[in-house]
């Protein structure tokens, strides 16, 4: 419930942004000596939704005249929504495909999170898997059908309570990097129940005590306290194999101690992963003026909305792209 009310929240926010649309793509107007005017229309990824609003509010109380509309959906709608024009930007959680850059896609990168293995808070098997870990192999054998039971996934043949797999039905960002994490496979060879969204798949899990997914960063911990959702906890990965969560292994008790370990590499890449914007060929007018805000004083706002920002070189690439 606690889950759920966060991301109501957001809506609101972005409804009031919203209140008056002028229509799909407007294009920026002066109003007044060097003022911002229009509005921008942005769907797609979860994973970058809660930062696009924290970067629509911002550039919204420097330029009031400048309104926004952002819907999240999944990275395969973003990517559709920029490539047909049916919005000005799209949130895409993945890398980009060469055949939507034949298309005109046109894109950079303006943060970095990640994507994180799930489990119910009540899992039986809670505190094994917190002091275990669970390799990448595991974690392929679960969404490959491999390992049905949590004896399987633990090591423990006592065990025969069955593994409840859960994935995205949407086309997404989050369920494309968690497969390529797992060995290169795409979203299509997950197995498990499909649920829609990240709040969804979040929530599924929570209801299930036996229930196992992944979510994206911002959709797995809690916004006020930075602790894993209620009902969650995080699935650490242990990254040598060892059979134990090592001391440079465990920073999963907050959100701001694994965008730390993001940071610095100790979370493996994927799931970590850069978020990108994408327009249907160079942007101009206020949607470059957007774009460029944020690679450039829009990165004051990623961490403390929970995101990694661009190193100062990474930015200026991203920049140099817009030129």
């Amino acid at each position: 419930m606690q889950h759920s009310k966060r991301y109501l929240k957001l809506i609101a926010v972005i409804t009031l942004l919203g209140l008056f649309l002028g229509g799909c793509g407007q294009a920026a107007r002066q109003s007044g000596e060097g003022e911002l005017s229009g509005t921008l229309t942005i769907s797609g990824a979860w994973a970058l939704y809660p930062m696009m609003v924290r970067w629509g509010e911002e550039f919204h109380t420097l330029h009031p005249d400048v309104q926004f509309d952002i819907s999240a959906g999944g990275a395969g709608k973003g990517m559709a929504d920029a490539l047909a024009g049916a919005v000005d930007v799209g949130m895409v959680s993945r890398s980009i495909h060469q055949e939507e850059i034949d298309q005109g896609a046109f894109w950079v990168t303006v943060t970095t999170d990640a994507v994180v293995p799930t489990v119910n808070a009540n899992n039986p098997y809670l505190a094994r898997l917190q002091a275990q870990g669970l390799t990448r192999a595991t974690f392929e054998a679960i969404w490959m059908g491999q390992v049905t039971t949590w004896g399987q996934v633990i090591g423990d043949s006592t065990v025969n309570d069955k593994v409840h797999v859960y994935t995205r039905s949407d086309a997404c960002g989050a369920a494309e990097t968690w497969a390529t994490y797992l060995g290169s496979h795409r979203q299509e060879d997950l197995q498990g129940v499909a649920v829609y969204g990240d709040p969804g798949l979040a929530n599924a899990v929570t209801q299930d005590a036996l229930g196992v997914g992944y979510n994206n960063l911002n959709f797995a911990y809690d916004a006020d306290t930075s602790k894993p959702v209620a009902g969650l906890q995080i699935i650490p990965i242990d990254v040598n194999g060892n059979g134990q969560v090592d001391a440079d292994e465990s920073f999963y008790a907050t959100k701001a101690e694994l965008t730390a370990a993001i940071g610095d590499g100790r979370y493996p890449s994927p799931p970590a992963r850069g978020l990108n914007l994408v327009t249907k060929g160079k942007p101009g007018g206020l949607t470059l003026a957007f774009i460029r805000w944020i690679l450039t004083d829009g990165q004051a706002f990623a961490e403390e909305t929970g995101y990694i920002p661009l190193t100062e070189a990474q930015a200026q690439a991203e920049l140099a792209k817009l030129e």
